[in-house]
């Protein structure tokens, strides 16, 4: 075909039927090829202008012929160029260099589809050798381009949910922490872990698991800015990068959002499944400046959270290392903790508040490792529910409670919660009669404590399974009433004897305007009037306690009455056959402010002084160590790590001052405080200190400010006679 082509009268030929030397059938047969859409031809003069092109180019441009001829060829076609080239080659050079070329790649877009075409030409010279313009050919490739296209999404994105996967995240965060590292901009990472996922597969399929999973992609999207990427990595981890953010709070608040909305019900067909996650953050380039440390950290701190009981964030900070080490050995550890004899039970009282009488006791798991000390509940027993530990833990629990609980004298009931493993095992229901049986306990002496959240989507097994606990007399209770989703028809559905609010629904509730003083109110008339008992948990103050009382709740657990004790503690304290407690504890509840007993450096001037920190809150805190310091003086309080609080003492006693912060402290997601903002790693490095992840410790105050030493002066307090706490000049 490209031998026909090879000079201007050929040309001519092709495109004039009937003209030329070319005969009539050679010239139907070229035709015949442009209409078939296999490929077409083209023809321009020396200025670059459409002298030819085929029927189809146009048709496709959804134009005609005539209206083509005359106008420049490059003003029709956009060139096409790799991603990976690097020279700026555009059509009018090309064409301008006289050269042939072939496959080159154009496109162009019309109002309902994009275009490709591989093109080729020869250059036309007259007989006197002058360029009189290009002769060529082309064909269609959108059919194949389009595949590549879906093919190079199907890799960098995921089928199932359509967010990016991990390769593609990967690619992004690197290129992203690449271009802001030379801009000293900042770049957020979270990772989510949801909590129970599996438990979804293994009751209600995989098929049901992958709905789920696209409704989480969904709900992601509709809380995450466009600004930001997606992904999901596989399973059921998930990961946000959020470019030009470093503000904790901020990124606080964002991730509680995204662990609230994925906590609210799935409906998955005919089913309904309640799960919830767990968020680790970390913030380029305070926590890391390489990828592969951010996606660490940020690791680390997810870890951290599921560790702490999960539905929590966690930041990422340097101590994390230490935790995950012995999260790591507690888990190493945990199995052979119960054939050890290193797992106990601790009971905080139950109290009937109008004569302050104790009516039950609450069960807990304690785990005194001979090593580590005492584990809290809270960090081993998330470890036992990814080991599948929880079942067997729970199993010994109801034995061992109702062992212990026969010798305690009157009528004296010990309450047990029960864990989602145990809930759906077809054999628990043997567990508690064996456990009845073996240690003669009287089946009304014994309360089963079940989360609301175990109730969404409960199925007949489950509904028979209580059936089946009250034939057997032993007192159903729904537990940590307020944080889950079920509905009010559980209460009338399920024979249950008691209903526990969770202490979180209870936090904040003495507070003016609070409207779960109505819920509780109403609840506690509903479970009246259904012979139902309701029990307060978590009560720490006076004023919340006379609240539940003007409630008429009828039972109440929290500090203000006892902390957990031990088994022969609650025996000694039984000797006379009542345990009366009388409350104790403040009279209003507090939440913001936390006691604490922390080394701390404040800074004044030029000046670095150690103080003991006693108590904190959001807006400020109190420190010992100086004397006599006026009220009025400016204090850098610094935590460390990057971490400084501007602030102003605004009472003094002695060695003690309380300081007021210029900006409100944050939440760090496991019940503590942090610095909203912290001093940057760039500051540090324009001031000498390479540029990294922050290390932890302090920094000298000059190096934050970037202004170099201050005049030195004198320290202009005295300190405490506490050896600890001494001056360090900065310089």
């Amino acid at each position: 075909m490209r031998g026909m082509l090879g000079g201007k009268r050929a040309a001519d030929a092709v495109l004039s039927p009937g003209a030329g030397d070319l005969s009539l059938q050679t010239q139907l047969l070229l035709r015949d090829y442009e209409r078939s859409g296999q490929g077409w031809f083209w023809l321009s003069d020396a200025q670059g202008r459409i002298g030819y092109i085929s029927d189809s180019v146009a048709t496709q441009l959804g134009t005609g012929p005539a209206d083509l001829i005359g106008q420049p060829l490059h003003s029709l076609f956009i060139l096409e160029r790799d991603e990976d080239e690097t020279s700026e080659r555009t059509l009018p050079l090309i064409f301008g260099a006289h050269k042939t070329f072939s496959g080159l790649t154009i496109r162009a877009a019309t109002s309902e589809k994009e275009l490709w075409w591989a093109i080729s030409g020869r250059p036309q010279f007259s007989d006197s050798g002058e360029f009189a313009g290009y002769l060529g050919n082309g064909v269609d490739i959108t059919a194949t381009r389009q595949s590549d296209k879906d093919a190079s999404r199907l890799a960098m994105y995921d089928s199932l949910t359509g967010l990016a996967n991990r390769h593609a995240m990967t690619t992004r965060l690197k290129s992203v922490l690449a271009a802001y590292r030379a801009a000293k901009r900042s770049c957020a990472l979270m990772m989510i872990d949801l909590d129970r996922f599996k438990q979804v597969n293994d009751t209600l399929g995989h098929p049901a698991g992958d709905e789920l999973l696209k409704q989480v992609a969904e709900r992601l999207r509709q809380v995450i800015g466009k600004q930001c990427e997606i992904g999901r990595l596989g399973g059921d981890e998930f990961q946000i990068i959020l470019p030009d953010i470093d503000d904790r709070g901020r990124l606080g608040e964002l991730a509680m959002t995204i662990i609230t909305i994925l906590s609210q019900p799935f409906g998955l067909g005919e089913s309904r499944a309640v799960i919830g996650a767990s968020v680790g953050i970390a913030i380029a380039p305070y926590d890391g400046v390489e990828s592969a440390e951010l996606v660490r950290n940020a690791d680390l701190a997810l870890y951290a959270a599921k560790g702490g009981g999960r539905g929590q964030f966690r930041f990422y900070s340097s101590d994390l290392q230490i935790e995950a080490a012995r999260r790591r050995q507690i888990e190493a550890e945990l199995r052979g903790a119960l054939e050890r004899h290193e797992i106990h039970l601790a009971y905080q009282p139950i109290i009937e508040p109008a004569a302050n009488k104790v009516v039950a006791l609450a069960a807990e798991l304690r785990w005194v490792h001979p090593d580590l000390g005492e584990v809290s509940p809270d960090v081993f027993m998330p470890i036992a529910e990814e080991g599948n530990l929880t079942g067997p833990l729970g199993d010994w629990a109801i034995r061992r409670a109702c062992e212990e609980a026969v010798m305690w004298p009157g009528n004296v009931k010990v309450a047990i919660k029960v864990t989602s493993a145990q809930f759906a095992d077809e054999g628990f229901l043997t567990v508690v009669t064996q456990a009845l049986a073996n240690s003669e306990l009287a089946p009304d002496r014994l309360e089963l404590e079940f989360a609301e959240s175990m109730l969404v989507g409960e199925t007949q097994a489950a509904q028979d399974m209580f059936n089946g606990l009250k034939i057997l007399g032993v007192r159903v209770v729904l537990d940590r009433f307020g944080t889950g989703f079920s509905s009010l028809g559980n209460l009338c559905n399920t024979p249950f004897d008691k209903i526990k609010f969770d202490e979180t629904f209870i936090r904040g509730i003495t507070e003016p305007g609070s409207r779960k003083v109505a819920i509780v109110k109403a609840i506690v008339g509903l479970a009246q009037s259904l012979g139902m008992t309701v029990t307060a948990n978590g009560i720490a103050a006076g004023d919340e306690l006379a609240l539940m009382r003007s409630l008429e709740v009828g039972q109440i657990q929290g500090n203000i009455y006892a902390d957990a004790v031990g088994s022969d503690d609650v025996l000694e304290a039984m000797t006379c056959g009542e345990w009366i407690i009388e409350p104790d504890g403040p009279s209003r509840y507090r939440q913001d402010r936390r006691t604490v007993y922390l080394k701390v450096g404040v800074i004044h001037e030029d000046y670095r002084y150690e103080v003991t920190m006693r108590n904190l809150s959001r807006t400020g805190c109190l420190v010992e160590g100086l004397l006599d310091v006026p009220v009025g003086t400016g204090f850098v309080v610094d935590f460390g790590s990057g971490q400084l609080a501007v602030g102003t003492v605004r009472r003094s006693a002695g060695a003690m001052q309380g300081i007021e912060f210029e900006l409100p402290m944050v939440d760090d997601g496991v019940g503590g405080l942090v610095t909203r903002n912290r001093i940057s790693p760039y500051a540090l490095a324009a001031a000498g200190m390479p540029l990294g992840a922050l290390p932890p410790g302090s920094y000298p105050l000059n190096l934050a400010n970037q202004g170099g030493a201050s005049a030195l002066g004198s320290p202009k307090f005295a300190e405490s006679h506490d050896a600890a706490n001494k001056a360090t000049r900065l310089g």
